[in-house]
């Protein structure tokens, strides 16, 4: 099957819209909890959980786990209320620990010894989480991408980009087509140091080179339902929030692998990586990240004006959890 550019949006922002598609995302909440936080200003939502976690939620001891307030008819929950940020940590690798010791849930195989933040609607950390485990509670996870590009006259609308094939033995989307560079955000890491962290892991690029050119070019988010196939296990929501950066490289600076995550980087024009995408070769959020290059860059889509304006709009979805991809942050 040939992919349209709507198509690669559809296969990464997964999650029904309320105001498209009202049955759907009636249908999707049917199998669900929201996640709830509540401070002095009442309750919000922080993630969700499907109904399979919470049946497992419920077989974990209480000394574990702590207290739990489920509200069956209103589909909330709340959890991990204790009062420090220390505690509650605490108490969610705790939880996290049990079910990788019991293989719950396949998603843990793929553990990291990564910790990535939740946060409040005040700007707080309310409790680091192990990144495997992020699926199970639907929280806001996030990440840094770029793409790297080399300007050469000859090749078609004048760009080159460095396309690195991740390698066969990743434990998620191996073999697929990536960004030039791309991670996770850990607690408490700026997104720009991740990108120059990152860009020396995965491409051995000179931080010299990254820190001087490296652009910010705005946030992509997104809300992802994971695919077994691709991840391990399959039905769990990954609302996403993607730090973009744009990074024009000297003709004589070329990425190479090295901390084995990366298979090999190629050159490539724009007319090879359209046709890359149609094929569905891409890893999917790095489909999106390179369809919003393209627009930025003023490359042709093929698409029409409402596909194009669709597309911005959903690569730029707006999410109800509280985080940095929120424009009045700590304001609230």
């Amino acid at each position: 099957m040939v992919k349209t550019n709507i198509d690669i949006v559809d296969d990464v922002d997964l999650f029904p819209y309320a105001e498209t598609n009202p049955e759907a995302f009636k249908q999707m909440h049917k199998g669900l909890y929201t996640l709830l936080w509540e401070d002095e200003n009442g309750s919000y939502p922080i993630g969700y959980v499907l109904d399979r976690v919470l049946e497992e939620f419920l077989k974990v001891p209480t000394g574990i786990r702590g207290n739990m307030d489920v509200d069956h008819e209103h589909r909330t929950l709340k959890l991990f209320q204790q009062p420090t940020e220390e505690e509650r940590s605490a108490c969610v690798a705790a939880v996290s620990a049990h079910w990788r010791e019991n293989q719950t849930f396949p998603l843990l195989r793929g553990w990291r010894n990564e910790l990535w933040p939740v946060y409040s609607r005040k700007g707080e950390l309310l409790f680091n989480m192990e990144r495997a485990a992020m699926g199970l509670i639907g929280t806001m996870r996030y990440g840094v991408h770029m793409t790297a590009y080399v300007k050469d006259e000859s090749a078609p609308h004048g760009l080159r980009l460095w396309v690195p094939t991740r390698a066969a033995d990743k434990s998620t989307f191996p073999g697929m087509l990536d960004n030039t560079v791309a991670g996770g955000l850990m607690t408490a890491e700026d997104p720009f140091e991740c990108v120059i962290r990152e860009a020396d892991e995965e491409a051995s690029l000179p931080d010299a080179i990254v820190r001087s050119r490296a652009k910010f070019v705005g946030n992509v988010t997104y809300i992802y339902i994971t695919d077994a196939d691709k991840v391990g296990e399959g039905g769990f929501i990954y609302p996403e929030c993607q730090w973009v950066y744009d990074l024009e490289l000297p003709a004589d600076v070329v990425p190479k692998p090295k901390d084995g995550e990366v298979a090999q980087f190629e050159l490539c024009d724009i007319d090879r990586i359209k046709s890359d995408l149609a094929q569905g070769r891409y890893k999917p959020n790095c489909g999106i990240v390179t369809l919003d290059f393209f627009i930025r860059h003023g490359i042709p889509t093929g698409d029409s004006e409402s596909d194009v304006e669709q597309i911005k709009t959903r690569v730029r979805r707006d999410i109800p959890f509280p985080g940095p991809h929120q424009a009045n942050w700590r304001t609230a």
